[in-house]
């Protein structure tokens, strides 16, 4: 199932609800792409900081995939970006 993401919020939420339904810990995720399990909170909360190496970990790590697509045209014209 894909979740078309318009915001780093929207990415941080969707990341910790993945850990959260795979019965994972921060500590758990954190061992498994290699950073501490504060940052991994602070990741969750703040995903506008998160590296495109972090974010591929964290996907790989969560089993997820990671795609980029065209939005529609009337997705466009009325979503704002927070970049």
């Amino acid at each position: 199932m894909s979740h078309p993401l318009v915001t780093a919020g929207q990415l941080g939420s969707m990341l910790q609800a993945a850990r959260k339904a795979q019965g994972l810990t921060q500590s758990a995720l954190a061992s498994r792409i290699g950073l501490s399990q504060s940052r991994v909170s602070h990741l969750e909360l703040n995903a506008h900081e998160l590296s495109v190496e972090q974010l591929l970990a964290w996907c790989a790590a969560l089993g997820l995939e990671l795609a980029v697509g065209t939005r529609a045209k009337a997705a466009v014209s009325t979503a704002t970006t927070d970049w």
